[in-house]
């Protein structure tokens, strides 16, 4: 792209302030720029031992540095390390020691934090993004100085090779190190680019900076939003529409908690014309309400799919709202057709690890099961978590029809090293690997994959299972719930299934027993939400930090179990 269109702006970042309080936007990238000082940066950090293979974490805010770093380490064959700073401070400092990183890249504030904390012990290799202080090493000025004018700095990486590890968001447990490979990456790069027929010359608002990075490969112009990454739900609409409009931003990717914000701002946004949300169902109400604000030609699109494998599936907006009826009335929510070249199947619901592919594992037709996606962004393990890796990856036969996607040349001796780690996980020829998404769903007549929930967030009864996205849809259809988390409590397979309920702000305590009696009603409309009779109010969910979505249903599952009176009346 830096050939094909050098004088194209890349990326655009929030820089001083106007008298009216927003960002001038006055850091400013072009597309040669990008790839000149990223080479620098890369020649620089090879010359104190970042080089093919080290894993190098990198704590910098969206900035034009963290984009010069990440290409600069893409270049090199380095391997960063991304984990959400927003999580808890115990899970980490796991997953820094777990990536046992050779290189720590961040602002002051994260070299403080890791002095103080204990981070990245590991780390011998740091470089600080602004003033150093007492920790050594050197600043990202000084080199980019040491590499200027050093030209083109591509590594010679192979496909198998380690491209990051990137950290899952940890909603259902402690986040997982995701490997991810140069493969995987190429072929996302196109899966994106087919799904959603994005053409290079539209100009990107990505709200979740990793997103960021696919702009320009894809030839589109990035806008770096002026908000907190780690609190979508929070950021203010004013700030999104001024860069919308002063920059005509052609395309939008956010949280559903974003998009949200978006819609119950209620502007327009008449330069829209392609808007990609994910990470967590978007609820049907955003989806109509955001839909209303964009131009008719305009597309909504709510890819499915997770870290370990995006995209899955994929469905427009207008078709989604089709669909809200039979959501609100228990049949778990439609995320579309499967992305080709995946092959998405549906196989019976198990906890245990299934080491090898047969097709005993599939379910029947329209019926409840996991879903299981083998395609080329599957990702085929986790990084020094040998157990999660077993439970969540099966090894199938496979005769592959085209190539692996190219990547480069030979494979050295140190890239033989890097790879060693997880060797045992790559799929040998003749395989290929099938990732098991940890959510259950099922296929309709039509081919379009529903989803249902977490498989670990499922309910086992004595009558058999429920989940949870077949059940929170037809409680939150109330015009008084916010949102709603079906939990158990007790043995498994013998739970009593529970209804936390989180209702709308302002709503006075004297209306909750209403509430709650329009609610058990409406459950008694439903087969299988007629087994819940016990309902509880919380003032706030616990959600996840990176979506302010996702719902953590495993802390309201410990409270409910400690709540005082279990009985049908319980508030």
């Amino acid at each position: 792209m830096a050939a094909e269109r050098g004088e194209q702006v890349a990326l655009r970042c929030p820089g001083s302030r106007g008298s009216d309080g927003l960002a001038r936007y006055d850091l400013v990238l072009t597309c040669a720029q990008l790839d000149a000082r990223s080479d620098a940066i890369a020649a620089g950090l090879a010359t104190i031992g970042i080089v093919r293979g080290v894993r190098a974490v990198l704590m910098v805010r969206p900035s034009p540095e963290f984009f010069l770093l990440m290409f600069a380490l893409f270049k090199l064959g380095a391997v960063p390390v991304l984990v959400d700073p927003g999580i808890d401070r115990r899970a980490l400092k796991q997953c820094l020691d777990e990536a046992q990183p050779q290189a720590f890249i961040g602002i002051p504030l994260a070299h403080a934090a890791r002095i103080a904390l204990g981070w990245a012990n590991s780390a011998r290799i740091r470089v600080t993004v602004g003033r150093r202080w007492c920790w050594g090493g050197k600043t990202l000025k000084r080199i980019e100085a040491m590499g200027a004018g050093a030209g083109p700095q591509l590594a010679d990486t192979q496909p198998d090779d380690i491209a990051a590890i990137l950290f899952t968001s940890g909603s259902t447990g402690v986040p997982k190190g995701v490997v991810y490979r140069h493969r995987h990456f190429v072929a996302q790069i196109e899966l994106l680019r087919t799904a959603f027929g994005i053409r290079a010359g539209g100009v990107d608002l990505p709200t979740f900076p990793p997103f960021a990075l696919f702009d320009p490969a894809l030839g589109l112009t990035s806008i770096i939003p002026d908000m907190d990454p780690t609190r979508p739900a929070s950021a203010d609409p004013r700030k999104l529409h001024d860069a919308i409009a002063r920059f005509g931003v052609t395309q939008l990717f956010g949280s559903p908690a974003l998009v949200d914000v978006l819609a119950r701002h209620g502007a327009k946004l008449p330069t829209i014309r392609k808007v990609l949300s994910a990470g967590a169902p978007v609820p049907p109400d955003v989806v109509a309400k955001m839909r209303a604000l964009l131009p008719d030609d305009a597309q909504l699109w709510t890819p499915y799919g997770a870290t370990e494998c995006l995209p899955v599936a994929v469905i427009e907006g207008r078709e989604l709202q089709s669909t809200r009826e039979a959501t609100e009335n228990g049949a778990g929510t439609c995320v579309g057709r499967p992305v080709a070249p995946n092959v998405v199947r549906i196989i019976r619901i198990t906890d245990e690890a299934i080491a090898d592919w047969s097709d005993d594992l599939l379910v029947g037709d329209g019926e409840v099961g996991e879903i299981a996606v083998a395609g080329p962004t599957a990702t085929d393990a986790y990084f020094e978590r040998p157990e999660a890796t077993r439970l969540a990856k099966i090894r199938e036969a496979f005769a592959p029809t085209q190539p692996s996607p190219a990547c480069g040349g030979r494979l050295d001796a140190a890239a033989t090293s890097v790879m060693a780690n997880e060797a045992q996980s790559t799929p040998s020829p003749g395989t290929r690997i099938v990732h098991r998404m940890g959510d259950v769903g099922y296929f309709d007549a039509q081919g379009r994959l529903w989803f249902c929930g977490r498989k670990s967030q499922r309910v086992e009864t004595a009558d058999g299972p429920l989940y949870t996205e077949q059940v929170e849809p037809v409680f939150n259809a109330h015009p008084d719930v916010r949102r709603t988390a079906l939990v158990g409590v007790g043995e498994r397979a013998r739970q009593t299934p529970m209804l936390c309920v989180e209702l709308q702000p302002g709503i006075h305590a004297s209306q909750q027993a209403r509430i709650l009696a329009e609610l058990r009603a409406i459950g008694q409309r439903h087969p299988h939400t007629a087994r819940i009779t016990r309902f509880l109010i919380h003032p706030k969910f616990p959600v996840d930090i990176r979506h302010n979505a996702k719902i953590g249903r495993e802390k309201l599952a410990a409270w409910a179990a400690t709540t005082p009176s279990l009985s049908p009346k319980a508030k």
